[in-house]
Formats: C-alpha cells, structure tokens, sequence
C-alpha cells in the first residue's frame, strides 16, 4: 500500500499509530479508559443491578471469542519464531486480547465460562500464517461484536462493549495493513450471527482436548 493511499484511508491517524507501533503505553492507557476500564469498573461497583440472563450469555460468546485470540497471540508471543512486525503484532494485540479476558471474566465473576484449550496447528509459528490467520481473526471479532451488541439489554454493558467492538476493528485494520490487505474494503461491514461464527470457529480445529501444538500442521485458517 502505497504512502498516499495509506493517508486516504487513514482519516483519524488509526492506521498511522498501527505503523509507528501503536504508541503502545498511549495506545493501552486509552483502552483501559474506554471499554475494557468501562467493564472493570461495571464489575467492581458494588452497586451495579445483577446482569440479565440474556446479557451473561452474549457476554460469554464474547468471551469465548477473546479467549481464542489471547491464547492465539501469547502462543504466537511465545513461540519467538515471528518476524520482527509479526512479533510486536502479538505482543501489543495479546495483551490488549489479554485484558478483554480480564474485564469480561471480572464483569461475569462465577458465571463466567471455562477457558478452553486449544491447538493452533503451527500458525503461530510461522510469520505469513500467523498474520493470515491474524486478519481473519480480527474481522471475525469485528463482525461477532456487531451482531451481538443489540441483543445487550444493558445500557452500559452495550457502551463498554462498544468501546472493545471499535478496538478489534483497529486490530482488524493493524493486521490487513501488516499483511498488505485493504483496511476498508468496502462502505459497510455486515453482521454475523452465533451460528455462523460458531461454525467457523469450529472449523478450524483450534478448540482442541489438547492442551497445545503438538506438531507443525497445515493450518487451516488463515484468512
């Protein structure tokens, strides 16, 4: 992508702050402000009305979500196989994936759900695959997210999720630009439901009764 396509589509510096790193302290001291603070504050406040049904259950399908891409970016991290962007990709996304982990499991207390395990089949590994399977991940936050959010009947969990929805949208941009993939592609993004996310999810065999990569393997989703 060229320096003055980049500009275009950049209009509120999201893109920019991607390529210079993310001003990372800048970049998570906002985060905790926003939509993750939002929720560790909903969890502490003594106060707060207990959560609907219909709201712990939205709330741990976006769990279950970020779960996924926090053991996928601290593998990655971990693996110290990455390329130098590769590598500061994992370890700025995973520990914002990691703190939306923290909020929504806070927010949830004992009804919270079990962190799976998983099997990320060698991407994690691998610069090209991680990226890849990096882009499709994020797009697939960005589109459950938005066909959740109406069905949050609390106001204020709906504005912190809000708030997290806009930061994987970030991501989504981050990783399409590292991997040379249109930020925007198009005037308007469409929702996905549970079962269509659910269903890709399940295809990628990441969700394993292993308890991590055994061996390196074809993956099998990688955007």
């Amino acid at each position: 992508m060229s320096e003055l396509d980049l500009a275009a589509l950049d209009r509120d510096g999201a893109l920019e702050e991607a390529r210079d790193g993310l001003s990372r302290a800048g970049f998570l001291g906002t985060l905790a402000a926003t939509g993750t603070g939002a929720l560790l504050a909903l969890a502490d406040d003594a106060g707060a009305a207990p959560l609907r049904r219909s709201d712990v259950e939205v709330l741990n399908y976006a769990l279950s979500l970020e779960y996924l891409q926090a053991a996928f970016y601290t593998e990655a991290e971990r693996s110290k196989a990455l390329s130098k962007r590769a590598a500061e990709a994992a370890r700025v996304v995973g520990a914002v994936e990691r703190a939306h982990v923290k909020a929504f499991s806070s927010l949830l207390g004992r009804k919270a759900i079990a962190r799976p395990r998983f099997d990320f089949q060698g991407v994690t590994e691998d610069s090209g695959d991680f990226i890849k399977t990096a882009v499709a991940f994020e797009d697939l936050a960005v589109a459950a997210y938005k066909g959740q959010a109406a069905k949050l009947k609390s106001g204020a969990v709906l504005a912190s999720a809000i708030g997290i929805h806009t930061v994987e949208a970030r991501h989504a941009a981050w990783m399409r630009y590292l991997t040379g993939v249109q930020p925007a592609a198009s005037a308007f993004d469409e929702p996905q439901t549970r079962a269509e996310i659910n269903q890709v999810v399940k295809a990628t065999g990441f969700v394993s009764s292993a308890p991590r990569t055994s061996a390196r393997r074809s993956p099998r989703y990688t955007g």
